[in-house]
């Protein structure tokens, strides 16, 4: 392995120390941020932030590993009433430029009757300001609330809905209920939508917790609490339906579409995401990582290549269960922009038995197998490191600098060139 180091700022070059260290597939867990209520979903700013929602209402801000104490924001028009309340967020992809960040929540309308919107805040020096209401009017009800959000591959935000408790909504194209739904930024309707003036992108749903895009094929993943059985991932594709309340699971019909997986008993499948980073084990590169609240643990999914499967059903190649019962409940999971993997407990929703320090927002981090191997580079920063095949997790340190991961690597015969790393404060 060789590479050359670059510094920000001056330093004692002999100092410096690049630093590489075998890593095993299994992972451990950092305790990031504790005593938050009920944090159900979490994105990321450009500048670093851990942007939070809890459950009664609150943005929190995760900074220099730090819960801040003042919120971002505080949304006074939530009704948190068991399952509802805020739930999703996401920050625009140009957010670095515009601020704009989106939520979804559930409120009271002038009728007393329970809603779901979702509504833009701006980050106006680190406070979310100019509520704008995006898509309103969305069927709420105590459960069955869904509320995830996210901006696809196309620029487009998708929501999910739950059925509000009431089944025939999801079959209802009329209704906005037990749907996937698809708007612009600014809450109109895109023109290639697939029924023409609506939101509705997909329909035939219970209640969609998590959602994420393959990093390969684009095609978006969903997670979906069953009845008493069947929980489901689910593949999406505009227009289709997904069967609930009429089916559920993992079986074929010319009206519906089946899941990839089911679960039953069910597990209370939560938030979702892929796996597309470099701090940890390159076989972790592409798999899908969701967590379970009922059953308190965190999935890893691997599937076949795209191509391998039927067109319009990949196929899951492996499950590996992790954290059986060691959190309790767990919520959200999210990759950040460096690599690594965050999700949170739910201990306090009501439901789970609350420990010391819920709620938790946590990280995965690599296990190390054995001693690391460290070069020091020569004055003009290149460096070199013989290593024997193997993942290594590649670090520096130097004096006045704090030691940062730069990346997981796989070695194999070839020798490895890291190109340049500069070594930022």
């Amino acid at each position: 392995m060789t590479g050359t180091a670059i510094l920000s700022r001056p330093a004692n070059f002999e100092s410096i120390s690049i630093i590489a260290t075998e890593i095993s597939e299994q992972v451990t867990v950092k305790t990031v941020a504790e005593d938050l209520e009920v944090p159900w979903a979490l994105d990321f700013a450009p500048d670093g932030r851990i942007l939070i929602t809890e459950r009664p209402g609150r943005i929190r801000v995760v900074q220099d590993g730090a819960l801040q104490k003042k919120p971002f924001a505080v949304l006074d028009q939530v009704i948190s009433i068991s399952e509802s309340g805020l739930m999703g967020i996401a920050l625009h992809p140009n957010f670095a430029e515009n601020g704009h960040i989106f939520v979804c929540y559930t409120y009271q309308n002038a009728r007393g009757e329970m809603r779901n919107r979702v509504a833009r805040l701006t980050d106006t020096n680190g406070q979310g300001t100019d509520h704008q209401v995006i898509v309103d009017d969305i069927p709420g009800s105590r459960n069955h609330d869904g509320c995830s959000i996210g901006f696809g591959p196309d620029g487009k935000l998708y929501v999910t809905t739950g059925d509000a408790q009431d089944g025939d909504q999801a079959q209802d194209l009329n209704s906005l209920a037990g749907k996937v739904l698809r708007t612009e930024a600014d809450g109109s309707v895109p023109a290639d939508n697939p029924f023409p003036g609506s939101y509705v992108y997909t329909y035939g749903h219970r209640n969609p917790q998590g959602m994420d895009w393959h990093p390969d094929t684009g095609a978006l993943f969903i997670t979906e609490h069953g009845p008493e059985k069947n929980d489901e991932v689910n593949v999406l594709a505009p227009g289709n339906n997904y069967g609930w309340p009429e089916v559920s699971g993992k079986g074929r019909s010319d009206q519906f579409v089946p899941s990839i997986m089911s679960f039953t008993p069910t597990i209370a499948i939560a938030g979702a995401a892929f796996y597309t980073g470099d701090q940890l084990h390159p076989a972790w590169d592409g798999n899908l990582i969701f967590a379970a609240l009922k059953a308190s643990q965190m999935h890893r999914i691997t599937l076949a290549a795209p191509g391998s499967g039927a067109p319009d059903i990949p196929t899951v190649e492996s499950s590996r269960i992790m954290f059986n019962q060691d959190f309790g409940r767990l919520r959200a999971v999210a990759v950040s922009p460096d690599g690594y993997i965050y999700f949170t407990t739910s201990n306090r929703d009501g439901r789970g038995s609350q420990k010391p320090g819920d709620d938790k927002l946590l990280r995965l981090l690599p296990v190390p197998v054995g001693k690391p191997f460290i070069a020091h580079p020569s004055r003009d920063g290149s460096f070199s490191l013989e290593l024997a095949p193997g993942a290594y997790q590649v670090a520096w340190t130097a004096e006045g600098y704090a030691t940062q991961a730069v990346r997981v690597i796989l070695i194999g015969d070839e020798r490895i060139d890291l190109g340049q790393i500069k070594l930022v404060p």
